[in-house]
């Protein structure tokens, strides 16, 4: 018996009835040999981890446009919280914390520069649309190692697609960083909009307050444990009527009070502006994409308005400043 194969056997003897064991997997898109010391998923975790769109993470916005400051999340930062989040509940329901972690790593790779901002330039400029929830699926199955893609599970490929409020993963593991998402982002939004004196924390409403918690550690706590209790040994991920009712609670006043707020978003219009110019400079000179772009065009058809999605949403924060500064500021106002 391989290492492999007694990892999948200790899975099957101490997860619960509802975990997707790796032994069960639906596989992958091209058949591939087994790895001799790893289950499927968690060598999906590794691939996604060692990616190139993984370490781009790090330079790319969350919520908050260049903060002033060391202590604001990014994407990266982001998605290591929900990571967390999710491999707490799923342990505490013995579900498959492997599954968790590589669809939590996997789930924003395809995420634009400047955040939503940058999502909402790419859908309103490119006529076939743009979802980052999709792109990161494009990530991973074509983008990644020059068009080869990393040639993950069934499983992880599902969660990451899913994993938007709109639709529902098929696995209770893919439920659960849904959810995790979502807290995640309510904690650190909330909590980098209180650094960041956009709002102070007894501005939540009482109402809110009552149900989940008065302080964002307090509301994290709430949330996880409300998921855990109400989930144990269902065939389902779940939360009681009341925190589900106080989470779309403070997801509005959030939407109201940050995501919206003029003072918070007020260099958000630039930045769409300069994601939609450097679509529309790049869609008439496709000639000077990278040349693995340029092979998706000639070799594989693909349309030149998803491959110029796929170069820009690619880009980090830095690198689609410094591209627009190359291309449209003459060198001597660099000052």
């Amino acid at each position: 018996m391989t290492i492999r194969e007694s990892l999948e056997q200790r899975e099957k003897d101490f997860l619960g009835p509802y975990a997707s064991l790796s032994m069960n997997s639906k596989g992958r898109k091209h058949s591939e040999a087994q790895c001799d010391i790893r289950p499927v998923y968690q060598r999906d975790r590794d691939r996604i981890l060692h990616s190139k769109s993984f370490r781009r993470l790090k330079d790319k916005t969350q919520v908050f446009l260049t903060p002033d400051g060391d202590h604001y999340r990014t994407r990266l930062t982001h998605t290591l919280e929900v990571s967390q989040n999710a491999r707490t509940i799923a342990k505490a329901l013995r579900l498959n914390e492997d599954l968790v972690e590589a669809i939590a790593l996997g789930h924003d790779l395809g995420h634009t520069p400047f955040g939503h901002a940058g999502e909402r330039a790419l859908n309103r400029v490119c006529p076939l649309g743009f979802a980052h929830h999709e792109q990161s699926v494009r990530v991973v199955e074509f983008l990644e190692k020059s068009g080869k893609g990393l040639n993950l599970t069934w499983e992880v490929r599902d969660g990451i697609l899913n994993h938007q409020t709109s639709s529902m993963p098929h696995t209770l593991e893919g439920k659960i960083v849904r959810l995790s998402d979502k807290i995640a982002y309510i904690h650190h939004d909330m909590d980098d909009a209180i650094r960041g004196k956009i709002l102070q924390n007894d501005e939540v409403p009482l109402s809110i307050g009552k149900v989940i918690g008065y302080t964002t550690a307090e509301r994290l706590d709430h949330f996880i444990h409300d998921i855990v209790t109400h989930s144990y040994e269902k065939n389902d991920i779940c939360q009681s009527p009341e925190v589900a009712q106080a989470m779309k609670e403070l997801r509005a006043f959030l939407f109201e009070n940050v995501y919206q707020n003029k003072r918070a978003k007020a260099e958000e219009k630039k930045a769409e502006n300069l994601v939609a110019t450097l679509y529309d400079y790049y869609l008439r000179h496709c000639d000077e994409l990278p040349v693995e772009y340029i092979w998706l065009m000639e070799d594989r058809n693909e349309k030149p308005e998803r491959v110029v999605c796929d170069y820009v949403s690619a880009m980090t924060d830095r690198y689609a400043i410094a591209k627009y500064n190359e291309l449209f500021v003459p060198d001597s106002w660099h000052g």
